[in-house]
């Protein structure tokens, strides 16, 4: 079906909303309808060789069908084909032929339980426009164009090609926007601009940002696939560090525990004796010396950790009562009646002697 049979607009056409695709005048889609009023109109359409105003609602007004609701500029065209589905629903496949607009209020049309929407529809021609400065227009257009298909594999190939084989740029614009990722709002705010000029420099703006976003997403993920080698590899070598020492019967963990058992030496060094200061360094050396899983690194280990753990140089100004003494040993101590009495003994000596 031609427009040529329409010379007369506006005209009333049955409407038919479509919210899951934006569709242009060049398109032939398979359109899949499942309300009531689209069947109907898809269906009225069809027996009268009508053609179709296909568009789109505004966003939060998905439930709606009136004016209000809908973006007023879409695109006429017509149905090849028509086939019932078993769910239900009823896919078209819809000729997009040129851009409409609704210019009257929506009418609920019903005819012997045929129940749809129409409205009077104006068919929008394409404006003037000044030669050079589009053609220079569409040739920026088509560098970045091909700037963005070496990076996004989502630009069809023989885009670039229908591109430079056209020279209607409404076409360009409509076949442009129609493979960008863009949303429904976007798409129909370049739609219905009818300055040409101003609709190409949108594109090609939303295509710099597209490379622009491109380049960054590219770094950030080079960054990070380096900085995941670099810890791989650090990982790789600190595993490969570790059985080495393993072998060698060190590994760095048990170097630091070594360094820190010496400085707690050092730090109790002014509080112990010549001797035990000597003992406690001959074990720390033999500790170091030997293999860490022996058995006898294990005892070192744990009579290191218990000396180390002892108040040396830590006074209190509480005085210490022989009472006490006796009643810390009764409760931490079962038995062992004669090993405590020496040690409460030797505190009340000492007690006697502070006196």
């Amino acid at each position: 079906m031609q427009l040529s049979n329409y010379e007369e607009f506006p005209t009333q056409l049955p409407i038919v909303i479509e919210d899951n695709l934006f569709l242009y005048p060049f398109m032939i889609s398979p359109i899949f309808l499942s309300k009531k009023e689209d069947i109907d109109a898809a269906s009225f359409a069809i027996e009268k060789n009508s053609l179709l105003f296909m568009t789109t609602t505004k966003d939060g007004f998905e439930d709606s069908r009136d004016k209000d609701s809908l973006h007023t500029i879409g695109v006429i065209g017509s149905i090849m084909r028509k086939v019932h589905m078993p769910d239900g629903r009823v896919k078209i496949l819809f000729q997009g032929l040129a851009k409409g607009e609704i210019v009257s209020d929506i009418e609920n049309i019903d005819i012997e339980d045929v129940l749809f929407q129409a409205s009077m529809i104006n068919l929008i021609e394409n404006e003037p426009y000044q030669e050079l400065k589009v053609h220079a227009l569409i040739g920026v257009l088509n560098e970045k164009l091909q700037q963005l298909s070496k990076i996004q594999n989502y630009i069809p190939a023989d885009l670039l090609k229908t591109i430079s084989e056209t020279d209607e740029p409404y076409r360009i614009a409509d076949l442009v926007a129609s493979v960008l990722k863009i949303s429904k709002t976007d798409a129909y705010e370049i739609y219905k601009e009818q300055n040409i000029e101003e609709r190409l420099m949108q594109l090609i703006d939303i295509i710099i940002s597209e490379i622009e976003s491109a380049r960054v997403e590219k770094e950030i993920r080079s960054k990070v696939h380096t900085k995941i080698e670099q810890s791989n590899k650090e990982y790789f070598l600190k595993e490969q560090i570790k059985e080495i020492n393993k072998e060698l019967g060190s590994d760095s963990q048990r170097d630091e525990e070594i360094e820190e058992f010496r400085n707690k030496l050092e730090e109790i060094k002014p509080h112990i004796s010549k001797d035990t200061y000597k003992e406690v360094s001959k074990q720390l050396d033999r500790f170091a010396r030997m293999h860490p899983d022996s058995g006898d690194s294990q005892q070192i280990h744990t009579y290191l950790e218990w000396v180390f753990e002892l108040p040396f140089g830590k006074l209190t100004s509480k005085s210490l009562k022989v009472s006490d003494v006796k009643r810390e040993l009764d409760n931490d101590h079962f038995s062992l009646v004669k090993p405590k009495d020496r040690i409460v003994e030797f505190f009340s000596v000492r007690e006697l002697a502070n006196r």
